[in-house]
């Protein structure tokens, strides 16, 4: 079995952005080598999220639009204190729980040196906290 890790740097530009990264994840997936597995697909932040859906603008604008409705901003979170390890005000709890909504990693199959996908499938790295300097994981495990 063989095992291919890459990690790929974001930076957004946005506090809240959805990004397409399906075509970034598809070539990392079919230079790795690997005919038959799975590919990984990881954030390394709990204020971003990596999320699949139809990539159309209108459904990045609902989604986004979702996530603000399910989690406002202002309200009066257990995490909006004062956190020693940072030495400051800890003020996004909503891009935690935002976070939480969407998950941090997804799996794709990959088959003849191919990574499958369902026709209308796009791959969104998803930022809530930005804009930051940003990292994701591209694993991609088989033979």
């Amino acid at each position: 079995m063989k095992s291919v890790l890459k990690t790929v740097g974001i930076q957004t530009k946005k506090d809240t952005e959805m990004i397409n990264i399906t075509e970034l994840v598809k070539k990392t997936a079919e230079s790795s080598g690997i005919t038959s597995g799975v590919v990984y697909i990881t954030t390394m932040h709990t204020t971003t999220a990596i999320t699949v859906n139809e990539g159309l603008p209108d459904l990045e604008d609902d989604i986004t639009e979702m996530l603000f409705r399910l989690v406002p901003a202002g309200l009066n979170y257990r995490h909006a204190r004062f956190l020693h390890s940072d030495g400051q005000m800890a003020v996004n709890a909503p891009s935690h729980l935002r976070g939480a909504l969407l998950g941090m990693q997804t799996v794709f199959p990959m088959h003849e040196g191919k990574m499958v996908t369902g026709g209308r499938q796009t791959i969104y790295f998803v930022e809530l906290d930005g804009p930051l300097y940003r990292e994701l994981m591209i694993h991609v495990i088989g033979e």
